[in-house]
């Protein structure tokens, strides 16, 4: 079977797979965060069949009750909510519509709410900086933080005061801080990546990845400075971050490479971690991170970073190491997020890189399985991949707008919350 009748049929299964609300198990469902999630829940698998929809491949009432499904408890707002989970999340999914599920005014609603939440929380971080303290990865991150709230208002609203204010937050992360006496870039964070203090992490790090480190701010930067959203000092501060991971990128053009994270110890020591072979993904590694860089490069016009910011994509693909370490499925950290990083990266890639990233993608398309199948052949039933569940991140319903995408050879934007494009 060809990669192209593959998407075919795997979009067609996962939509069949998630066709109702009732098809889920009640030990799912009646988790509390389940019905609004964007991540793992309702929600994403809202997403997957309003595009469906809108491509003319599905129904609008499958959308309609996913999105009942979502709003049976009353939407939830503040320190509890972000971009993949609640009254922001929502909005995002409402936004892509049409007008064919929800209403206009609710929409507006949704929207006045996330602007609320997001000044609240800029407040919130300014007083943070004014004190001289340290972020924590859910003040800016993309999947909790600021970040995340940027990439609604850049998708849906861009003339929002708000969205200014959150960039022009984000380029002061950029600019250098003392800690412990040395001199770290502003996201630094006392923390370990998984939020808690730990032994193998004192002192903290500097966290690398797209979805909870710089690579999502710097994505954001770039994507709206290449929409003509640009701050005074905004080009600045995106070549400022892209020197730091200069700082760190493997000089070893056999093998480039970006850490997922660099801890106190290494920082002090400019010790490069073992980051060859790893696990790709978008969340963490370096296929999300070349994507930002390249974004980056584009925006400030920087030929020689867009270079190796396409090459390291390219070879950190092929290498038959990382794929082996990329054993997943997903979105998120697994081979359609690759698929998708390498698809976007093509459009925008030269004549000497653009053409090896689109047979990548092909490549990577044809590895990926059916839900409940252990092996390429595409078979089986189950509701999600290994354990990871029916979601739009780690699970079914974001293979399945992959392969939509990947099908109509068209992506409408539905990948906006990820900053891939």
């Amino acid at each position: 079977m060809s990669a192209a009748d593959r998407a075919s049929h795997l979009d067609s299964l996962v939509a069949e797979q998630l066709a109702t609300p009732s098809c889920m198990p009640r030990e799912l469902t009646s988790q509390p965060w389940w019905a609004q999630s964007l991540a793992c829940g309702a929600l994403g698998i809202a997403l997957l069949h309003i595009e469906r929809a809108a491509t003319g491949d599905g129904p609008w009432q499958r959308a309609r009750d996913w999105m009942n499904a979502a709003t049976r408890e009353p939407v939830t707002t503040g320190t509890d909510s972000h971009l993949f989970h609640g009254a922001p999340a929502m909005a995002y999914v409402l936004s892509r519509a049409a007008g064919q599920v929800g209403s206009q005014r609710t929409l507006t609603l949704l929207n006045q709410a996330v602007t609320r939440q997001a000044e609240d929380r800029l407040g919130r971080a300014r007083e943070r900086l004014e004190n001289g303290l340290l972020p924590e990865m859910a003040e800016f991150d993309l999947i909790r933080g600021l970040t995340g709230f940027g990439a609604w208002f850049l998708h849906h609203d861009p003339a929002n005061s708000t969205l200014r204010g959150i960039l022009l937050y984000l380029m002061r992360l950029a600019g250098p801080v003392t800690f412990n006496g040395m001199t770290v870039p502003g996201w630094w964070t006392t923390v370990s990546p998984s939020g808690r203090h730990t032994v193998r992490f004192v002192g903290g790090h500097a966290n690398l990845g797209v979805a909870h480190g710089i690579g999502g701010p710097l994505a954001l930067l770039s994507l709206a400075a290449r929409r003509g959203i640009i701050a005074d000092g905004q080009l600045a501060a995106i070549s400022q971050i892209c020197g730091w991971l200069r700082r760190w990128h493997t000089a070893d053009p056999a093998q480039p490479a970006w850490p997922y994270w660099i801890s106190l110890p290494a920082w002090r020591e400019r010790e490069l971690p073992q980051c060859w072979p790893q696990r790709l993904g978008w969340c963490y590694g370096t296929a999300g991170l070349a994507r930002a860089v390249q974004l980056a490069a584009i925006a400030t016009g920087d030929q020689a970073l867009r270079v190796m910011a396409e090459d390291t994509l390219v070879t950190a693909l092929a290498s038959p190491a990382n794929q082996a370490a990329t054993t997943g499925m997903s979105l998120c950290h697994g081979r359609a997020g690759l698929a998708r990083i390498a698809l976007a990266a093509a459009v925008d890639a030269g004549s000497a890189t653009g053409p090896r990233m689109r047979a990548l993608a092909r490549e990577l398309i044809g590895t990926i399985v059916a839900p409940g199948s252990e092996s390429p052949a595409v078979a089986g039933d189950g509701l999600a991949y290994g354990s990871t569940g029916p979601g739009f991140l780690d699970g079914a319903a974001g293979v399945g707008l992959t392969m939509l995408a990947d099908r109509t050879q068209t992506c409408s934007g539905w990948d906006a919350c990820l900053l891939i494009t």
